[in-house]
């Protein structure tokens, strides 16, 4: 059993930077495959980025990738996902999945997740 925890969300202006963090519990943490999803109001939750148990296999949705890092401290048991040049399109609600196991080209998919956050709000406005 796996328990997500997200922070790090809120208001901030187009251009400007933010740095999700998602802490875990359990005994295995190096194990599980994370990954980052987010939705949007009236929308479906899409993928963000992915990051694997030892973190050396990393995923990045096309909208994303250039301006989102992810990456994790299995040592402290936590991902996380620096977001830079942010938009208004990335206005959502941001969630952290887990999963174990090596299907690392599942890692987009929502469905393969077996454990979830609650999430954290981020709203890019001026």
């Amino acid at each position: 059993q796996v328990q997500l925890v997200e922070s790090g969300g809120g208001l901030v202006q187009p251009g400007d930077s933010l740095s999700l963090s998602c802490a875990a519990s359990g005994r295995t943490f190096s194990s599980y495959n994370m990954g980052w999803f987010r939705q949007a109001p009236g929308k479906e939750r899409e993928f963000v980025a992915a990051i694997s148990g030892s973190g050396g296999s990393k995923r990045y949705a096309d909208s994303v990738r250039g301006r989102f890092t992810i990456s994790r401290d299995n040592a402290k048991k936590t991902v996380y996902l620096q977001m830079n040049s942010l938009e208004r399109e990335d206005t959502a609600v941001y969630f952290c999945a887990a999963r174990q196991g090596t299907e690392y080209g599942m890692m987009p998919a929502p469905d393969w997740y077996d454990y979830w956050g609650q999430g954290t709000q981020v709203t890019v406005s001026s």
